[in-house]
């Protein structure tokens, strides 16, 4: 790992403290600065670090204090972009790191990408075998989906839950142990995004993807 990083310091969560619940205006003015210093520029760090150990992970954001809404000065997240809506997501809060990947804010031609591939049986079984293999990793699978049987699918279709799906998202807790505050973070976090590739791959081959 990359010297620049060396995980989040113990003042991080102090800071996350004062933000917790809904601090005053005057409350989040007073953290900015602390903020940016001892919350984001470790995440910005943490980015860096794995995107030099795998320059697979070169395409990244790291939201500031004011560029995303519901109380995200009570969290730090960046993204990692694979492709067109479809991403790798780390989130920094009281509870830790998280990790995740999400094909999301779809349009409707990956939607119906998504949908075909789901229902081949080749491309579809690959991604029932994916999914098992994250959720015994210990990953949560959730996303939006429809209420109802998708139309123009038998109602009894091996994977039918799979077809309602409007998103997929996969993510995991990585805790909050000693190894926050050091380069293992890092670590960790390259390990969870090498167990969510094959997830990738299939979503870019089969629904990201513009077709030739």
């Amino acid at each position: 790992m990359t010297e620049a990083f060396q995980g989040w310091p113990r003042g991080a969560f102090d800071v996350l403290l004062r933000l917790e619940g809904e601090p005053s205006v005057e409350v989040r003015r007073g953290c900015r600065r602390e903020r940016e210093e001892l919350v984001r520029r470790p995440m910005v760090g943490l980015l860096n670090a794995v995107a030099d150990a795998d320059s697979a992970y070169e395409d990244f954001a790291v939201w500031g204090y004011g560029e995303v809404l519901l109380q995200a000065w009570q969290r730090q997240t960046a993204i990692v972009r694979v492709a067109r809506n479809v991403e790798f997501g780390v989130r920094f809060d009281l509870d830790g790191l998280e990790v995740g990947l999400a094909w999301w804010y779809a349009p409707s031609v990956q939607i119906e990408r998504y949908r075909a591939a789901v229902a081949d049986d080749g491309s579809g079984d690959r991604l029932v075998t994916v999914l098992a293999r994250l959720e015994r990793d210990g990953f949560g699978i959730s996303g939006e989906r429809l209420k109802r049987p998708l139309r123009g699918y038998p109602v009894d279709h091996p994977r039918a839950e799979l077809l309602r799906h409007k998103s997929v998202i996969a993510s995991r807790g990585l805790g909050c142990g000693e190894w926050i505050h050091t380069a293992e973070a890092a670590d960790r976090v390259l390990e969870a995004f090498g167990q969510l590739r094959p997830l990738a791959r299939w979503l870019v081959r089969n629904v990201a993807l513009e077709p030739a």
